[in-house]
């Protein structure tokens, strides 16, 4: 808004503010694992570092803060609910993991393309075992094999959720001007490093410059982001 006033561009409710908030945010989110797999290729080629210059290990981490291990849902015979807000309080943006509990232990289990599974089940040597667990996902059901995985906490998977959408919760003054209100119950920070606050400005700023229709402020974001990205590289 600092941006946005300085030159009398135009104003950005609450309500818009939150859906560009969101939005910046994800682009962000998704961009850790491009920019994991891009240090990866890095490392492979000898050209990253270690210690303090170890970008790959950063990347880790924050990709990790947003890391859950839960029991997965029971719906029916050897079926289970994939994450969801409804079955683990979060939706999965990518399933790292599904372990089978046998008693004390834990098995990681196989997961197998639908093309697949048919072939195995009627192999006497590849079939799936309680020793060598595998599933397969369809839609928003996780099927175990063998069908003797059956219970409740048969299954815990580990997986890696969605950041929580940001809210900006307010009050409304005399004026009509909104108050940032941190007491209320719907409030929501950001989930981001603090690092990648001026890379979230300037998305936000982005976003708020296309809807109003002012391409400087566009472009005034856009220049600061690829000057942040070129800086990194």
């Amino acid at each position: 808004m600092s941006v946005l006033n300085k030159n009398n561009y135009g104003y950005i409710s609450p309500s818009d503010f939150n859906l560009f908030a969101k939005q910046a945010q994800l682009d962000i989110f998704e961009d850790y694992f491009y920019q994991y797999n891009y240090q990866i290729n890095k490392e492979n080629a000898r050209q990253s570092g270690t210690g303090y210059a170890d970008i790959t290990k950063g990347y880790s981490e924050v990709i990790d803060s947003f890391s859950v291990t839960a029991n997965l849902a029971h719906i029916a015979t050897n079926t289970f609910s994939v994450p969801t807000e409804l079955t683990t309080d979060s939706d999965y943006y990518l399933i790292n993991k599904v372990l089978f509990v046998d008693g004390t232990s834990l098995k990681e289990m196989e997961q197998v393309s639908h093309s697949k599974i048919t072939m195995l089940l009627n192999s006497l040597y590849t079939a799936p075992s309680t020793t060598f667990p595998a599933f397969t996902i369809e839609e928003s059901t996780l099927t175990a094999y063998p069908d003797t995985i059956d219970e409740y906490e048969d299954v815990k998977c580990q997986y890696i959720r969605y950041p929580e959408d940001p809210k900006w919760t307010y009050l409304s003054l005399t004026g009509g001007e909104p108050a940032f209100d941190s007491t209320a119950s719907d409030y929501q920070d950001f989930e981001l490093p603090l690092d990648d606050e001026p890379d979230l400005i300037m998305k936000i700023l982005q976003y708020a410059g296309m809807s109003i229709r002012e391409i400087a402020a566009v472009q005034f974001a856009q220049g600061a982001e690829n000057k942040d990205d070129a800086d990194q590289k």
